[in-house]
């Protein structure tokens, strides 16, 4: 089988994963094709350079969805943002594509996420990261026993909120001790931070819904990196979970476990068609 790869962004998450995939792969795929911004060709031609030939033998950036599926790739890694899965995401799928979703925050948008349900029903399938978090089977498990209570805090340096609501609620740069700025639903918190709770929306696919889900956003001078807590009660399990995540060098609204979340799960596709 023909094994082709699409890429959609060329900022910190699609260019570890690829590095990752490429030095992990027990063999190149047959083409990785990458869809970036008029302004951003430059960029993501030196990304894919970077993978080199050991991700995959032919190497293409294109500033088109059309182009992108005109060459025909069997899974695409959506790594550019809440617009761009509104902008490709049904497109891809209807294509008979694949679709890796690392803006998962996106699916807060009930219409968008219908739509994308729709267009996998007789396309590509849709698949969600587990971005930079862990325990998605446990509380998976536990909502089959009936979940009594989630609830989800992230914790992150004040510059990890820069560009965001909490700009007009805080002082980021005066901050002396950690400050929650938010408390509410998860749909909340995907749709007012698109960019900082990707997690939330991710902890609210795999349990207890959007409105169920409570969220805390904490900006926190003393945090190093991107902190997030999860706390389960259920029927079978209480649950609490800590994950401290390194922030990706070049962003520090994005976990740099996302990166290797996406590596890991492209690993795992390419594998399963490689036996096909």
């Amino acid at each position: 089988m023909t094994l082709k790869v699409g890429v959609i962004g060329y900022g910190a998450i699609a260019s570890v994963a690829l590095e990752s995939v490429a030095r992990e792969l027990g063999g190149p795929l047959d083409a990785i094709i990458c869809l970036a911004r008029e302004n951003g060709l430059t960029r993501a031609a030196a990304m894919l350079e970077r993978a080199g030939p050991q991700l995959a033998r032919a190497r293409e950036v294109v500033s088109s969805v059309e182009a992108l599926l005109d060459a025909r790739p069997l899974l695409v890694i959506e790594a550019a943002g809440h617009e761009a899965l509104r902008d490709c995401g049904a497109k891809i799928l209807r294509a008979g594509a694949d679709l890796l979703v690392t803006s998962v925050g996106a699916l807060a948008d009930e219409a968008l996420y219908a739509a994308l349900l729709a267009a996998s029903a007789n396309g590509g399938e849709l698949l969600l990261s587990n971005g930079a978090i862990g325990g998605l089977d446990i509380l998976a498990a536990a909502k089959l026993s009936g979940l009594d209570a989630v609830t989800y805090t992230s914790r992150k340096p004040p510059r990890a909120w820069r560009g965001t609501k909490a700009e007009a609620l805080l002082d980021l740069d005066a901050l002396t001790q950690a400050t929650v700025f938010y408390q509410g639903t998860a749909r909340g918190a995907a749709i007012d931070y698109p960019q900082n709770a990707n997690v939330a929306a991710t902890l609210a696919l795999a349990g207890a819904g959007f409105e169920a889900t409570m969220v805390k956003l904490v900006a926190d001078p003393a945090a190093t990196g991107n902190v997030h807590e999860i706390r389960v009660t259920s029927a079978c399990a209480d649950i609490a979970l800590k994950i401290e995540g390194c922030a990706a060098h070049d962003n520090p609204k994005t976990s740099l476990t996302t990166a290797y979340s996406v590596a890991t799960q492209v690993l795992q596709w390419a594998n399963l068609r490689s036996r096909i």
